[in-house]
């Protein structure tokens, strides 16, 4: 960003001052108690509040005065849009009764709270809040999320027979960040992605996926390599979606890759070799419901790899380049029981001709369950991916955008499962 501005005022916005712009429906409907408790990290909630609201929901938070010291209720009440509750009043709003919520997130949770929720201390109206909590927990399956943080110094064995005992009580343990000594608060996405996961009433709960994306490149020597442009950013969103619906996931993710989110079971893949023995081993040594299969696989290989580097003062240069293994074919004859996603990517061809050559996937034995097609010519002009899903005995259904792209074909794969 430059940093010359002529000291106009910003254009209009179609928002009023405390509304968001929904990134995500996720939590549409849902009404989220945020309990905050004595941390520092209790700074960091008004940002919280607000991601949780740019996924639908409605935040009503809760917050002891320890808290309080660290995040102002003004800045609370500011973001939520909701009045803060911090003591025990006539309307009794730790039961919750007149206005039940979806799921109670307790962030950040202190060392005091952690044990306290275990002996079922209740002095606060956190604390008491979070005692309702349990009971609407065990009798009617409401979910309960913890944050911890602390400094690792009170990482104690006492600390640790709570977080467990909440564990096996059902409660739900968000991983802190783990630095510097300390148990520092999970990322933001963490807790957004882990609540609409608690939420998630999904058929795919429980199942393994098996995703894979990005570029996966060939070398030519010990520096060059031969690689596509594709990122495996819709490999990622998918993931991210399936992971949010309640499935088990692994991504593996080949050199070039964009970053995946940190909660995601990533493995990274250096080369086509590394990829296609990885997507080997993981088969093998589990068994998945479904895999996923985006990566732009290369197609050819060199048919030696120069050892040390090929010099730049040559006149010409001549490679032989030789077919890769089709690693899909190799999929479907060794693991016939694997329900499988395939890509199909196009250039220079019309629309017809792209579903024609998609569709001849399913007349193989073991073929894949669905086919997602698409074509460069077919992308919008800012880029904006546009992809056609197919099905035996359906019509290709159209969609816009890696988001829709992976929300649609998890939909289809949800009726699947």
């Amino acid at each position: 960003m430059s940093l010359n501005w002529n000291f106009e005022p910003p254009p209009p916005s179609e928002f009023a001052d405390r509304e968001i712009r929904l990134t995500g429906s996720h939590l549409s409907g849902k009404r989220v108690a945020l309990l905050i408790t004595g941390s520092i990290a209790a700074y960091r909630m008004p940002d919280l509040i607000r991601d949780f609201r740019r996924e639908g929901a409605e935040v009503v938070v809760y917050v002891t005065a320890g808290g309080l010291r660290y995040v102002g209720k003004e800045a609370l009440e500011w973001c939520s849009q909701n009045p803060v509750i911090e003591r025990f009043s006539a309307d009794a709003e730790h039961l919750s009764d007149s206005t039940p919520f979806d799921v109670f997130v307790v962030a950040p949770a202190s060392y005091n709270t952690l044990n306290k929720a275990v002996y079922g201390i209740a002095d606060s109206v956190v604390s008491a809040a979070i005692a309702a909590a349990i009971g609407r927990m065990e009798r009617q399956g409401i979910p309960i999320l913890f944050a911890p943080t602390m400094h690792g110094a009170m990482h104690n064995s006492i600390l640790t027979r709570s977080m467990q005992t909440l564990q096996e009580m059902g409660i739900t343990m968000i991983p802190p960040l783990q630095t510097h000594g300390k148990n520092n608060l999970a990322s933001l996405e963490l807790i957004v992605a882990a609540t609409i996961r608690a939420l998630s009433k999904s058929t795919l709960c429980r199942k393994s996926l098996l995703i894979t994306g990005g570029p996966t490149p060939v070398p030519l020597d010990n520096i060059r390599r031969i690689t596509t442009r594709f990122t495996g950013a819709l490999s990622i969103q998918i993931a991210r979606e399936a992971w949010m619906r309640g499935a088990e996931v692994e991504l593996i993710l080949g050199k070039g890759s964009q970053s995946a989110p940190g909660f995601l079971n990533t493995i990274k893949a250096a080369t086509y070799a590394d990829y296609r023995k990885i997507v080997h081993e993981s088969l093998q040594q589990q068994t998945f419901d479904w895999g996923i299969f985006t990566a732009a696989v290369a197609d050819f290989q060199p048919e030696s790899v120069y050892e040390g580097k090929w010099s730049s003062k040559v006149d010409q240069l001549t490679l032989k380049l030789l077919p890769t293994a089709k690693l899909i074919d190799e999929v479907r004859q060794d693991f016939p029981e694997l329900k499988m996603i395939t890509f199909k990517y196009e250039e220079n061809i019309s629309h017809k001709e792209l579903i024609s050559i998609a569709q001849k996937r399913f007349s193989k034995k073991g073929g894949s369950q669905l086919i997602i097609a698409n074509r460069g010519e077919e992308f919008k002009t800012d880029g904006t991916q546009v992809a056609w899903l197919l099905e035996p005995g359906q019509e290709p259904q159209k969609f816009v955008g890696k988001e829709s792209i992976a929300k649609g074909l998890l939909d289809r794969v949800e009726l699947n499962s």
